[in-house]
């Protein structure tokens, strides 16, 4: 269920720190995106590892192990991730009244409909555009040496 955010958000935000902190040839260890999402790294290795599982992150083991991206930004959609995400959630439970069914059953599939159009119309690429008008800024990737 897509308004359910615990997991869809812990998703999106994993693939968006992933794209935001890795550069070119280099990953994020699951610490360092734990730490910046604020949670506990066994909290979110779940999520990592069903993400790696969709091809969404490419996983690295070892002392300089770590996650980045399984594909361009530009083609990590969204609904892809939420999807991956939640993938194995448990169903809501269906026990409700005549009211609830009548009337706010359907409400909430119009909403999750709704959702499900707008995480489809919006990728990883346009969170990073985002962070860029909002004025953050990529961590350097190359070492600064100060030879003289």
């Amino acid at each position: 269920m897509l308004l359910r955010r615990d997991r869809a958000m812990t998703g999106i935000a994993i693939m968006l720190d992933v794209a935001f902190n890795a550069g070119h040839g280099t990953v994020v260890s699951a610490g360092e995106i734990a730490e910046r999402l604020g949670q506990a790294r066994r909290g979110i290795e779940p999520v990592l590892q069903a993400l790696a599982r969709a091809g969404l992150l490419d996983s690295s083991r070892g002392p300089r192990g770590g996650y980045r991206l399984g594909r361009p930004r530009r083609e990590l959609r969204l609904s892809d991730i939420v999807a991956a995400a939640c993938d194995g959630d448990p169903a809501p439970d269906a026990s409700a009244g005549r009211l609830q069914s009548a009337v706010l059953a359907p409400f909430w599939e119009e909403l999750e409909a709704l959702c499900r159009a707008r995480l489809e119309e919006c990728t990883i690429d346009d969170l990073m555009k985002r962070a860029v008008r909002a004025g953050l800024q990529r961590p350097a990737t190359a070492p600064v040496n100060f030879t003289i």
